[in-house]
């Protein structure tokens, strides 16, 4: 069935909610058309193969298509995949590839606390391209994550917040830990 021109125009919270009422496909595909390449290269960026990453994107697009009478306007569209993207692609990486568990007494969260954020942001910066993705390779999902957040898709903190559905002194923590543990995998 043809697709009237008008619809391509229509922001993503209206189109998914003719997809919710009406489960008509077509009108999905405008979805995925918007945002495959984003969620393709989101998923590349966790797991490194091209096919495993076609694999990611596709998955999520049927979570997705499934899930949309889920979303509730309470944040853009594009925030709300961004999540289910992030969370879907954190969990395979977590299960796949059995991610370390790094445990981390009282003592670690009061250094991580004394850390000079600026200083972990010139340690990161100073880093050699190649042997930091080896780094981000080495951590815990969660943290690479977290990292690939702020930095790679400049997201706020209240952004971040609202993906993790965190609270604020939460993300800027989790923020630390991770550059923490970046720093540790890239000295290693």
């Amino acid at each position: 069935m043809p697709i009237d021109k008008k619809i391509l125009k229509i922001s993503d919270e209206e189109l998914v909610l003719q997809i919710a009422e009406s489960n008509n496909s077509d009108l999905f595909e405008i979805i995925y058309d918007r945002y495959a390449n984003l969620v393709y290269h989101k998923c590349l960026s966790f797991v490194k193969s091209k096919s495993e990453a076609q694999d990611l994107a596709h998955d999520i697009f049927v979570k997705l298509f499934v899930s949309l009478k889920t979303f509730n306007g309470n944040s853009k569209f594009s925030t709300w995949l961004y999540s289910i993207t992030y969370n879907y692609c954190t969990n395979y990486v977590t299960r796949d590839k059995q991610s370390k568990n790094i445990q981390r007494d009282a003592d670690f969260e009061m250094l991580v606390d004394t850390i000079d954020d600026d200083i972990l942001d010139e340690d990161i910066l100073s880093m050699n391209a190649n042997k930091l993705n080896v780094a981000l390779d080495k951590i815990d999902a969660k943290e690479k994550m977290i990292l690939l957040m702020k930095y790679q898709d400049e997201l706020s903190i209240k952004e971040i917040m609202k993906v993790l559905s965190l609270g604020e002194s939460a993300v800027k923590m989790r923020i630390q830990r991770a550059k923490f543990s970046l720093i540790e995998a890239y000295r290693n």
